[in-house]
């Protein structure tokens, strides 16, 4: 079960439900399915960002996936730690390995998106 202050995304991204900046990273699902993770490319930290629009790179051992920005807004921070050790969003996805923290233009662009329910009946096909 996902934790409940989340919301999601079909691309299987998260951003904190309530608070901004807001934390963003990927699902436990989507580490789970790229396996283990070699490196992380972040947005860079003022950058304004559109809902949906790509803002960085996850490879693992078995691919390359992009990282898409769930609703818009200006990346206020970063999560450095994951230069020299990517492998925190594999162990972590929810805790240390949040990918950045996003200024929200728009609150209920947040409220809109998947809740945790949702996004398990999502992922269950």
């Amino acid at each position: 079960m996902e934790p409940s202050n989340l919301r999601f995304t079909k691309d299987h991204e998260w951003i904190v439900s309530k608070g901004s900046p807001a934390r963003v990273g990927i699902t436990d699902h989507a580490q789970e399915e790229l396996g283990d993770i070699v490196y992380v490319e972040l947005p860079e930290v003022g950058r304004h960002v559109r809902a949906g629009e790509a803002v960085g790179t996850i490879e693992s051992v078995k691919a390359v996936s992009e990282v898409y920005c769930p609703v818009g807004g200006t990346v206020a921070e970063v999560n450095r730690a994951l230069t020299d050790a990517p492998e925190t969003v594999n162990r972590d996805p929810y805790g240390e390995g949040w990918l950045f923290a996003l200024a929200v233009d728009t609150p209920g662009e947040v409220d809109a998106l998947m809740t945790p329910e949702t996004y398990g009946a999502f992922v269950k096909g």
